[in-house]
C-alpha cells in the first residue's frame, strides 16, 4: 500500500491518494483528507501487470506533487463559513407570521409555489408548508451552503463539497466539487452547475459532472454566483464580473459594487449586496450602475418582487428593508430572531433564513407593512417538526434488473462506459440512442434501472417522462 497526500497552502489543494495492490488487484482510494473518498477497483491479468499499473499511477501523482504521508496526521481542512456577526436590530419589529427553529445557523433557502426549503449547518434540509407545516426531512452528510433550483430539481451544495439532488425520494449526489474548491455558493441553470468560493474563483460544471472552466477572478472570499442562459455573473471581493456561460470569456466588470456579500438576478439586471452597506443594481448587459439602495449596515442577502419592483435587504443587525426600484427606502424592521442570511419573496411574503437558524415568513403587504410601522404585529406561531417525523438519508441503493428482463411498461436504461466515463443510456427501442443524466452515484453503481409509466411518443415527450424518473429515484 502506498499513502500520497497533497496539501497546499492558502486555501489550495488539500487531498489524498491511495494505491493498494492485492495479487492482481489494484484498489485505488482518493478524495479530500479527513474523509473516506471514492473507491475504484481494477483487475490484471497477472501480478506483474498490476505492480506496473500501480506504480505508473503513483508516479503520476508524485509528478503532481503528492508526497509520501502518514494518514491521520493532517486533518480535514476547516472549513469556511460566513462569521456570524449580528446584532439586535433597533428598528420595530416585523409581522412575522410564523418562524421555524432548524437547530443551527442557516444559509440555504429555496421558496416555491408548493414549499419552503431549508438547509443548516448540521446538513439538516426540512421542507414547510406556507403556512407553517414541517412535511419532510433530509439529513445531508454535512453543513448546507445554499439550496438552489433548476426547473423542478432542487440541489443543496454542501461543505463536504458535493451538490446534493433533492428532487427525489432519497437525496443523490449530483455534482462533485474538486477537492481544492472551498465553496461559498452556488448556482444553477439548465444542468450547468456555477460554483463560487473562497479564493475568488468562479468554476462550471455540465450535467454529465464534468469540468467546463474557471475563472481566477479579481479579488477574494466570492460569495455570489448567478447563472442564466447566456452567462455567469460572479461577485467577491473587488466587484462584480460577467462570463460567458459557454467558455468562461469576460464580457465586463465592474467595481462598483466591491465587498460583495450576497447576489440576486432579475431577467435584466443583476443585484450585489456588500459590506459598505448597499444593494448595487447592475446591468446585465455591460455592468453600468442602475440604482444603489441604501441601509444601515453590511449587507448579509438580498432578494426582488417579480421585476424588480421592490428590492428587499438583510443587514448585519438583524434588520429587513424594502425599497422601490429606483432606490427608495419604503421600510426597515426587525426580525426579532437574527440577521438573515438568505432571503426570497413570494405572493406579498417574504422568507428569511438567520444567523439563529430560523426559518421566517413576514407578512410584507402593504397593510401589514403599515400596521407593524405603526407598532401593531401579529403573535407570531412557532413551528415545531414532529418527532415522529421520518429523516431521510443520502442512498445509493437501487432496485436493478437485467437487460434482458421483462420491462412491462416501463423503458430499461443501463449504465456504460465510455473511456474514463459512465454514462446511462436509454436500451429499450424507439428512443434511438439517448443519453440520460443521473446522479453521479448512481451512474457509479453501474447498474440498471427499470422505471414504471415511461411509455411516451417522441423526444419531447421523453423528456417530460425524464421528470418522473428524477422524482422516483
Amino acid at each position: 500500500m502506498t499513502y500520497l497526500e497533497l496539501s497546499e497552502d492558502g486555501g489550495g489543494s488539500h487531498k489524498f491518494y491511495e494505491v493498494t495492490v492485492v495479487g492482481t488487484q489494484v484498489t485505488i482510494t482518493y478524495g479530500r483528507i479527513g474523509e473516506a473518498g471514492q473507491t475504484k477497483v481494477a483487475g490484471f491479468p497477472t501480478e506483474a501487470k498490476a505492480q506496473a499499473a500501480a506504480a505508473k499511477k503513483i508516479g503520476e501523482k508524485a509528478r503532481k506533487g503528492y508526497a509520501p504521508a502518514v494518514r491521520g496526521v493532517r486533518q480535514r481542512r476547516a472549513v469556511t463559513r460566513r462569521a456570524i456577526a449580528s446584532t439586535r436590530s433597533t428598528a420595530r419589529q416585523a409581522p412575522v407570521l410564523w418562524r421555524f427553529d432548524t437547530g443551527d445557523a442557516a444559509f440555504g433557502i429555496f421558496v416555491d409555489e408548493e414549499r419552503c426549503w431549508v438547509g443548516n449547518q448540521r446538513g439538516d434540509v426540512y421542507t414547510v408548508t406556507h403556512s407553517g407545516t414541517v412535511t419532510g426531512r433530509f439529513r445531508l452528510p454535512d453543513g448546507v451552503k445554499c439550496i438552489v433550483a433548476d426547473d423542478f430539481w432542487i440541489y443543496a451544495g454542501c461543505d463536504d463539497g458535493r451538490v446534493y439532488d433533492l428532487s427525489g425520494k432519497v437525496p443523490r449526489a449530483a455534482y462533485e466539487i474538486a477537492a481544492d474548491v472551498d465553496i461559498y455558493w452556488l448556482d444553477i441553470h439548465d444542468g450547468v452547475l456555477g460554483v463560487s468560493d473562497r479564493a475568488g474563483r468562479v468554476t462550471t460544471i455540465d450535467y454529465e459532472d464534468e469540468f467546463q472552466w474557471a475563472r481566477p477572478g479579481t479579488g477574494t472570499s466570492a460569495w455570489m454566483v448567478r447563472c442564466d442562459e447566456d452567462a455567469v455573473y460572479h461577485g467577491h471581493s473587488n466587484g462584480v464580473a460577467r462570463y460567458d456561460a459557454a467558455d468562461g470569456r469576460v464580457v465586463w466588470e465592474s467595481s462598483v459594487a466591491d465587498q460583495v456579500l450576497f447576489g440576486w438576478q432579475e431577467e435584466h439586471s443583476v443585484y450585489a449586496g456588500t459590506g459598505r452597506r448597499t444593494v448595487h443594481r447592475l446591468a446585465k448587459g455591460d455592468g453600468r450602475g442602475e440604482a444603489v439602495y441604501q441601509c444601515d449596515g453590511a449587507v448579509y442577502s438580498c432578494a426582488t418582487s417579480p421585476g424588480g419592483r421592490h428590492v428587499f435587504a438583510g443587514d448585519n443587525h438583524s434588520s429587513v428593508y424594502c425599497f422601490d426600484a429606483s432606490g427608495e427606502r419604503l421600510w426597515k424592521l426587525g426580525t426579532g430572531c437574527g440577521s438573515a442570511f438568505s432571503m426570497q419573496f413570494l405572493d406579498d411574503r417574504l422568507y428569511i433564513v438567520t444567523t439563529d437558524g430560523s426559518l421566517v415568513c413576514i407578512d410584507a403587504s402593504e397593510a401589514a407593512i403599515a400596521a407593524a410601522r405603526a407598532g401593531t404585529v401579529p403573535q407570531p406561531f412557532d413551528v415545531k417538526a414532529a418527532a415522529s417525523l421520518e429523516v431521510v438519508e443520502p442512498s445509493v441503493v437501487v432496485e436493478t434488473v437485467s437487460a434482458g428482463a421483462d420491462a412491462g411498461d416501463g423503458v430499461v436504461v443501463e449504465c456504460v462506459r465510455e473511456g474514463e466515463r459512465l454514462r446511462v443510456r436509454v436500451v429499450s427501442p424507439g428512443y434511438e440512442s439517448w443519453n440520460v443524466q443521473f446522479p453521479k452515484d448512481v451512474r457509479e453503481a453501474g447498474a440498471q434501472y427499470i422505471v414504471e409509466g415511461l411509455r411516451s411518443a417522441g423526444r419531447g415527450g421523453f423528456y417530460r417522462a425524464y421528470g418522473n424518473i428524477r422524482r422516483l429515484l
